[in-house]
């Protein structure tokens, strides 16, 4: 039944919004901590958790990521940034996972055996490869946000900058593609909302 209160889940969504502007402030250790495992509770494809979280604080690794983001000053400004990134090679967690599960008795070990032998032929199409690689990713980033709004920071996911020159800064393995780099902090202003569609503009109900 509807009701006039809003559940807090639903109350860090809409506020929610993108900062750029932000306070110097060392978030502490903990409070990074609790970001990155709520962003690591995110749903993925066979639960093979495709994302890695490069995390990027020391001030000398924030200037040289700077004009690989295209001179966003967030990137500089705020307590962190998080480069999410996909995993190409999920399938590689996939024994590890599903073993665990037989271990738990949660699974079968026929159910172990079908379900890695259906990851291991999705995984010969690259183009499967790094389409989960980017879906799953992106699952944890937006839980990564909702978590740091949850907790007082505010943040901007950016997909502006240049991933290749990423990758040969950051040694980044073959393994992993960069999906989106999160700036997080305290915000120095607020932030300004933007409009949003209503659902008549965003929901088709059955069919076109």
């Amino acid at each position: 039944m509807a009701t006039n209160l809003k559940p807090e889940t639903i109350k860090v969504m809409e506020e929610r919004h993108s900062v750029r502007a932000y306070e110097s402030f060392q978030m502490p250790e903990e409070d990074l901590n609790a970001i990155l495992t709520a962003a690591g509770t995110a749903p993925s494809s066979w639960n093979l958790q495709h994302w890695k979280f490069m995390v990027i604080q020391d001030p000398a690794l924030k200037q040289e990521l700077l004009p690989i983001a295209n001179n966003q000053q967030q990137v500089v400004d705020s307590s962190v940034t998080i480069a999410v990134l996909g995993d190409l090679e999920a399938n590689l967690n996939a024994p590890l996972i599903y073993d665990a599960a037989v271990k738990a008795g949660a699974m079968t070990q026929e159910v172990r055996d079908i379900m890695i032998s259906q990851i291991e032929g999705a995984y010969q199409n690259a183009q499967i490869a790094r389409d989960e690689a980017i879906r799953n990713a992106s699952l944890a980033a937006m839980q990564l946000m909702l978590a740091a709004k949850s907790l007082g920071y505010d943040s901007v996911p950016m997909g502006g900058f240049n991933a290749q020159k990423f990758i040969e800064q950051f040694n980044v393995p073959a393994r992993y593609i960069p999906v989106l780099l999160i700036s997080i902090g305290k915000a120095k202003k607020p932030a300004h909302e933007s409009g949003r569609f209503p659902l008549s503009q965003i929901v088709v109900k059955g069919k076109f």
